[in-house]
């Protein structure tokens, strides 16, 4: 392990061609900037107007994709953090068993950019369920099926279809949020990802250690559950008379509407 620092080399080199790519992208400009750009009339602020952080708060659809971020995200960082302890205690992997991790998160790579055509076939709203059920079954394969090499496969196959997960919801964020509020709605969806990132495996690390690691795997069946009820309760598109905090969906697309009426 002579060069572990490269680690931090390789992530901070990333992190400025993220910069880059994102100062050339957007260009420095301000949300409303970018809003006029594609055609979108910017909302214009006034005294009698709530904000647009309660407006968010206000707009249901916007809580439960956040939920369903929160389960998701912590069960993607659960499985990619633990699965090599599970592999090496339950499985009698050795010190090469952190490669499935690996696996797992090259397979979420791979079904994000291989697994579109299939998105658009099915339609986004209902592959949802069929990737949540298929990876469920494949947990389940890693559960009550004692092989190293299966369970290393399956791994990586639920790493494939949890991949276009992420995309798909910010996607429907798009769907069903006003677009001058969807910078802070997705902010706050994303950042309850980062929240489950954070609780899911220290929930599951507690359990391991009192019952031990085998525990793991029903932990996350039982959280991947959860998945498809929270989807069936996410709008396919915005309501027509849906409040978003005093202002119509109707017309929340552009402000300037009501003010004219």
């Amino acid at each position: 392990m002579q060069h572990w620092s490269f680690h931090y080399l390789i992530s901070l080199a990333l992190a400025l061609l993220n910069v880059v790519i994102l100062s050339l992208t957007f260009r420095f400009r301000s949300q409303d900037e970018c809003l006029l750009l594609i055609g979108e009339v910017p909302a214009e602020t006034s005294a009698s107007d709530r904000s647009k952080f309660w407006q968010i708060f206000s707009l249901k659809s916007v809580h439960i994709l956040a939920f369903f971020t929160l389960l998701y995200v912590g069960v993607e960082v659960t499985i990619g953090g633990w699965i090599t302890t599970y592999i090496i205690d339950a499985r009698g992997g050795g010190p090469s068993s952190g490669y499935i991790s690996s696996g797992f998160f090259g397979g979420m790579v791979v079904g994000r950019l291989t697994l579109l055509w299939l998105n658009q076939r099915v339609g986004e709203q209902r592959v949802m369920y069929l990737y949540a059920l298929l990876t469920i079954g494949l947990e389940l394969v890693v559960w009550f099926v004692p092989s190293l090499v299966g369970d290393a496969v399956a791994v990586s196959f639920i790493g494939v279809l949890l991949g276009p997960m992420y995309p798909i919801i910010m996607n429907q964020a798009g769907r069903i949020v006003p677009r001058w509020l969807l910078s802070g709605s997705i902010g706050w969806i994303a950042g309850f990802g980062h929240t489950g990132s954070a609780i899911l495996p220290f929930i599951s690390g507690a359990i391991a250690s009192k019952t031990g690691i085998k525990t793991l795997q029903p932990f996350l069946i039982s959280m991947m559950a959860f998945l498809p009820v929270l989807w069936a309760f996410v709008p396919v598109s915005p309501p027509r008379t849906e409040k978003t905090g005093g202002i119509d969906s109707e017309s929340s697309d552009n402000p300037k509407k009501t003010e004219n009426e």
